[in-house]
């Protein structure tokens, strides 16, 4: 096993504050909210009318023909593993030594629903021949594998909302295992759909703040009423900390160790033991105590049962010192994706000695004792930060960063 550090060199995003990794941080640091109402037909009957949609339409940056043969969440994982590629440089890695690991939560919802709307309407003459590749749940990651020229495995994590930090985990084994020396691990997901809206209403999941969606996610706020549904991607790319210095890529940070677990306790509600087992195996991987903790990206979706287990995890397994953010207050909830742009604002955060603001946040539910930030972005130079990410299904993913060297 390589026990060595891996490296973060490589960056890539596109979600509802922004195309690319520049725009979305600036956004949060701003405190923009990327959530907005959902004006077309379809939703008009619906008792959810709001999401966070992409900021920059992904057929504007793809090839018009490759984008056509591409569901809409194999688009953006093409989008932001190309960015995170060119930030890093386009290291010059052998293909059996690049592995590809892309996790999502549905795969192709728009081509599945709208292709059997298609069957169902128009006859299977009229079903698309692409319809399997463009379904399918690791299309995003062999999409990028073939982009890249990735030989060394192409991998695809679906574990509900905990998909993309799954990923980022897996990556960090590969590496620590010594079977790839560079991988591209990231979320994807994209199924702003009537089906999911209405399945998410039907629970009582989603907010119903039709008449104010900018307002509608709101971690930890005494008021918060559910998710908001989101879309995009996020890609980093890992690589042996030795190989990086070698070639003298910038680093961002360290992932100096993940926690992975399952709670096997209910298909939807979280244990909190589980969460708290995956924060402190992902301490223990990176040989950490919780006071080196400094900044925590809570999964944190603004529902009033899983903002108050994970408050209570946090502080069970960490403590109460760390500045805690939770972005999804702007972009919304990018499920299978979520994880991994959690990773990314962590690792931004990290960086920058800025941790965001969370949007929304007029009053701390009292039952909430943790330090979350409010208001304006706040300074904080810490050594190591933490990132969640919580499924439903029971699955849970915790992430260690450290300060790059």
């Amino acid at each position: 096993m390589v026990t060595e550090a891996v490296a973060v060199t490589g960056l890539g995003a596109t979600t509802p504050l922004g195309g690319d990794v520049a725009s979305t941080w600036a956004a949060m640091l701003a405190g923009e909210s990327g959530i907005g109402a959902i004006t077309e037909g379809w939703a008009a009957d619906l008792p959810v009318r709001i999401a966070g949609r992409l900021k920059v339409e992904p057929t504007t940056v793809l090839d018009r023909v490759q984008a056509r043969r591409l569901d809409r969440c194999e688009q953006v994982a093409l989008v932001a593993a190309r960015e995170a590629w060119a930030d890093a440089g386009a290291p010059d890695v052998a293909p059996e030594r690049l592995a590809v690991v892309i996790g999502t939560g549905t795969g192709g919802a728009h081509t599945m629903l709208g292709q059997d709307d298609v069957l169902e309407t128009s006859g299977f003459r009229r079903v698309s021949p692409h319809t399997v590749p463009m379904l399918m749940a690791n299309g995003p990651a062999a999409w990028v594998s073939i982009e890249l020229g990735a030989r060394g495995g192409a991998h695809t994590p679906v574990s509900a909302c905990a998909s993309g930090a799954e990923a980022l985990a897996l990556g960090l084994d590969l590496i620590r295992l010594g079977r790839a020396d560079v991988v591209v691990a990231g979320g994807a997901e994209a199924c702003i759909h009537p089906l999911p809206l209405a399945g998410f209403a039907q629970a009582r999941a989603h907010s119903t703040r039709n008449d104010a969606p900018a307002a509608a996610s709101r971690p930890f706020d005494v008021d918060r009423d559910g998710f908001v549904i989101g879309e995009g991607a996020a890609v980093v790319v890992l690589e042996r900390a030795s190989r990086a210095a070698a070639r003298a890529a910038r680093v961002h940070a360290v992932l100096a160790g993940a926690g992975v677990t399952s709670d096997a306790h209910h298909i939807t509600a979280a244990h909190p033991q589980g969460q708290v087992r995956a924060m402190r195996l992902a301490l223990a991987a990176a040989g950490l105590p919780p006071e080196a903790v400094g900044v925590v990206h809570a999964h944190a979706t603004s529902t009033p049962l899983g903002d108050l287990a994970e408050a209570g995890s946090v502080a069970a397994a960490i403590g109460t010192h760390p500045a805690v953010t939770a972005t999804k207050s702007m972009t919304g909830h990018l499920f299978g994706a979520a994880g991994a742009l959690g990773a990314l604002a962590t690792v931004l955060a990290l960086r920058d000695g800025l941790v965001p603001a969370t949007l929304n946040l007029d009053t701390l539910d009292p039952e909430v004792a943790l330090d979350v930030v409010a208001g304006e972005p706040r300074k904080v130079l810490a050594e190591a930060a933490l990132t969640n990410a919580f499924g439903f299904g029971g699955h849970n993913a915790s992430l260690l960063f450290t300060v790059a060297p």
